[in-house]
């Protein structure tokens, strides 16, 4: 029997601080350790696009069923710490851009965005709710 809720993705080094991610259906990504000068995302860029990403899935299925925006970007910060709990993010921050032009839908689309930001939030964005919830996670070594 398969696990249809198991996902996975495989990262590889392809060089000294840089590495490609590759998923179950062959999509890749490459990202990098983020010295000066390197135009690579770094992991933690990765973790803000992917609570930026999760949510803006959402909200442009909920919205745009109703009108096609002409305008939808989202902003997400946060701060990079060390404290005695370790190098961790604090106070992320997701903030949403959108706007519809006039036309049909476009006032229902609307007045449902807020509700569906609150709602991807608190229910449906897997990355934010893994993230506030405080999921553990693993880490072990195997022979090579």
């Amino acid at each position: 029997m398969t696990d249809t809720s198991l996902r996975s993705v495989t990262v590889e080094r392809t060089g000294p601080g840089h590495f490609t991610a590759t998923n179950a259906r062959g999509g890749t990504i490459s990202f990098g350790s983020g010295p000066e000068g390197d135009a690579d995302f770094t992991p933690v860029e990765l973790l803000l696009a992917a609570l930026g990403g999760c949510t803006a899935v959402d909200v442009d299925i909920a919205t745009s069923r109703h009108a096609e925006p002409s305008e939808f970007s989202v902003a997400v910060t946060g701060h990079k710490i060390n404290d005695e709990l370790g190098n961790r993010m604090t106070d992320l921050t997701v903030t949403f851009t959108v706007a519809f032009p006039d036309g049909e839908g476009a006032e229902r689309a609307r007045t449902i965005l807020p509700r569906a930001v609150r709602t991807s939030h608190d229910r449906l964005c897997t990355v934010s709710r893994t993230v506030e919830t405080g999921t553990p996670v693993t880490a072990t070594v195997e022979d090579a």
